[in-house]
C-alpha cells in the first residue's frame, strides 16, 4: 500500500490536492441522480470523507424498466441488447428474457449502497492514479457503514458529519466549512431555495432507512 494524500495539501510532498474535493462532490452528486440513494449529509476532509444517505429501496422497485435504463445510462454504457430492446428490435423471447435479467440486475444495484460507494471510490481512485502517474490500490480499505434506526440517530449522525471541520479546527463556523452539506444548505437558504441541489430535502418525517458510511 503506497502512502498518498486524498485532498488538501500534503505536508510531506507539498503538493496541493484541494481540487479532489470537487471531484468527490461532483461524482457524489452525479451518482445520487442515478441511484435511488439520497445524500442527507456529507463532509469531505483532507484524508477521508463522511456521508449520511437514505436508501430508497421502494423507489427503485417501483421504477419502470425504461426509467431504470434511463438512470443507468447516465453513468454507464448500455449493452447492445438493451439498446435494441429500447428501439423495439428484439424479436425472440430468449433475447427479451436476457434483457429483462440485465435490467433487473440494474434495479437491484440502484438501491445498493455497496455499488454506490464502489463507483464513487473507483472513479476518484482512477483520477488520482492518473494524476499521480501510478497504478494500484488508492483507498486503504472498504468503506464502513452504520444503520441509523431512528430520528435521534439520524440527527446525531448528521450533526457529527456537518461539524467535522469545526472539530478538526479547519473552520470556525458552519458557513466556512467548505465541502460540507451544512454549508450547501445554508447557501441555499441564503438564496431562498428550499434545499441545496442534490441533497435530501427532509420533507415530512425522516425515513428510518438512513445509513451513515
Amino acid at each position: 500500500m503506497r502512502r498518498t494524500f486524498l485532498c488538501g495539501e500534503d505536508p510531506t510532498t507539498q503538493r496541493n490536492y484541494e481540487h479532489r474535493r470537487e471531484w468527490i462532490k461532483q461524482k457524489m452528486y452525479a451518482l445520487s441522480q442515478v441511484y435511488c440513494i439520497d445524500v442527507c449529509a456529507y463532509a469531505i476532509m483532507s484524508n477521508h470523507y463522511h456521508l449520511v444517505v437514505h436508501i430508497n429501496r421502494e423507489k427503485a422497485l417501483n421504477l419502470s424498466n425504461s426509467d431504470v435504463i434511463a438512470r443507468w445510462k447516465q453513468e454507464h454504457k448500455l449493452p447492445t441488447l438493451v439498446t435494441r430492446w429500447l428501439s423495439g428490435q428484439l424479436t425472440s423471447q430468449a433475447e427479451i428474457d436476457a434483457c429483462m435479467t440485465i435490467i433487473e440486475s440494474w434495479r437491484e444495484r440502484l438501491w445498493n449502497l455497496s455499488w454506490f460507494m464502489k463507483e464513487l471510490n473507483f472513479d476518484i481512485a482512477c483520477q488520482a492514479n492518473k494524476e499521480n502517474d501510478c497504478k494500484g490500490h488508492f483507498w486503504e480499505s472498504r468503506f464502513k457503514s452504520q444503520a441509523l434506526l431512528d430520528e435521534q440517530a439520524l440527527a446525531a449522525a448528521m450533526a457529527y458529519v456537518d461539524l467535522n471541520p469545526l472539530r478538526a479546527g479547519i473552520a470556525d463556523t458552519p458557513e466556512a466549512s467548505d465541502y460540507t452539506s451544512i454549508q450547501a444548505r445554508l447557501e441555499a437558504l441564503n438564496h431562498q431555495q428550499p434545499t441545496a441541489p442534490c441533497l435530501h430535502p427532509f420533507i415530512g418525517n425522516p425515513s428510518n432507512e438512513a445509513i451513515d458510511g
